[in-house]
């Protein structure tokens, strides 16, 4: 079985934005008190490395892999890691539920915001418990769509919720994938399972003006928007009054948005 090949954000600016500002510590935290110098790691879906550069950082002179299914996407990752002149990185194409790597090679496995768009995320931590070297560490965190809360109620981001979960699912993918990583790993074969959780939180006026600037870009101009009209789902005149509800969201005072994320650590 092949990956989902179908990535519903896509590359453009406006998703690359959201994923450039994300840090091993604000996305990894459950998993940086296991790292420590000389560990071999691999990152799954890297996309454009930063969370990737701050592990690297912290297990060097250990040596990081970093995985995305096209060398295209893997580009994204390189920039980065010449940015920082980081040496201790190899980018590598690979599919996640057939990983191109000898059984028993890393120490610690990772994937962020993975699981929740591949074809089956059950395949996918089998081959990540493959190649992590027993007694190692899997290390999965995925955001849980159907738990979003914001305030105030604005209806237009209930339907942006209703739509992405549409396009998301005839995707391939699971949406609401952070409740289901402990059914996932269980069903996989771990039986040391950690199960955590973490929140994203945005409510003070700089937090709220880059996300409801940058999903009100989104939703006009990503691989989503153009899924959405192309396949009937919505049409410009909606797509534009969603846009317009996330600028009005990041203009209210007491806007809050809090997006859940489901995490497990898995001894192999």
């Amino acid at each position: 079985m092949s990956e989902q090949h179908v990535y519903t954000h896509g590359h453009h600016e406006s998703v690359l934005r959201s994923h450039r500002r994300r840090t091993a510590e604000d996305s990894a935290a459950y998993l940086l008190p296991h790292l420590r110098p000389g560990l071999s790691l691999l990152d799954i879906g890297c996309g454009p490395g930063t969370i990737t550069l701050d592990l690297a950082a912290r297990v060097a002179p250990g040596a990081v892999t970093a995985v995305e299914p096209t060398d295209d996407a893997l580009d994204l990752a390189r920039a980065e890691a010449q940015r920082r002149n980081a040496s201790n990185l190899a980018f590598v194409t690979s599919d996640v539920h057939a990983l191109g790597f000898p059984d028993d090679t890393f120490d610690v496995v990772h994937a962020h915001q993975v699981l929740q768009h591949v074809a089956d995320p059950v395949c996918a931590l089998r081959e990540m418990r493959r190649v992590c070297v027993p007694g190692g560490v899997v290390a999965v965190r995925d955001a849980d769509y159907a738990g979003f809360v914001w305030f105030p109620r604005i209806p237009l981001l209930d339907r942006w919720l209703e739509l992405y979960d549409t396009a998301a699912r005839a995707n391939g993918g699971e949406p609401d994938a952070g409740r289901r990583l402990l059914s996932w790993a269980q069903q996989a074969g771990f039986d040391d399972i950690t199960p955590t959780a973490g929140m994203w939180c945005y409510a003070t006026p700089d937090t709220r003006e880059w996300w409801g600037g940058m999903w009100a870009d989104r939703i006009l101009q990503s691989d989503l928007a153009r899924q959405l009209v192309t396949s009937g789902l919505s049409n410009s005149d909606e797509l534009e009054a969603i846009s317009a509800a996330w600028r009005d969201w990041a203009a209210t005072p007491d806007g809050w948005l809090g997006i859940p994320h489901g995490e497990i650590l898995c001894r192999a």
